[in-house]
């Protein structure tokens, strides 16, 4: 995987969070969780990452949410593990399809949400 490439595909600022999903190809369902997300897609942290272009249907639900999340996506790239050297980051980054303007919108506000809570500042100190 290019690093370079890597940052130029993403148009969108991703959000580090840790959020169980479960995603569902034709015959697999893979229990994984999120480590980062934008507006345009998440990648999950797994070490049995699903095939470059598969079609999957993710379910989620972000932390004081009022409902889940139910989004199609497609993988767009993976990093493997690899035997005989170390894979610190392995899974696979998914490009969501198909969303809908309503729920585009919902998970740009639970995006914003979480950035916003993290950037407040701290009353405290």
């Amino acid at each position: 995987m290019d690093g370079g490439r890597e940052n130029d595909r993403r148009s969108a600022e991703r959000v580090q969070v840790t959020w169980l999903v479960d995603c569902e190809a034709e015959d697999t369902f893979l229990y994984a969780s999120i480590a980062n997300i934008s507006e345009l897609g998440i990648f999950v942290r797994t070490t049995t990452p699903l095939s470059i272009g598969v079609r999957i249907t993710l379910r989620f639900s972000p932390p004081g949410a009022a409902s889940s999340f139910v989004l199609q996506g497609m993988v767009q790239w993976i990093n493997a593990v690899t035997p005989l050297r170390p894979t610190p980051n392995p899974g696979m980054g998914i490009r969501f399809v198909s969303l809908t303007r309503d729920e585009r919108e919902q998970l740009v506000e639970a995006i914003r949400t979480i950035a916003y809570l993290r950037e407040a500042p701290n009353p405290l100190n």
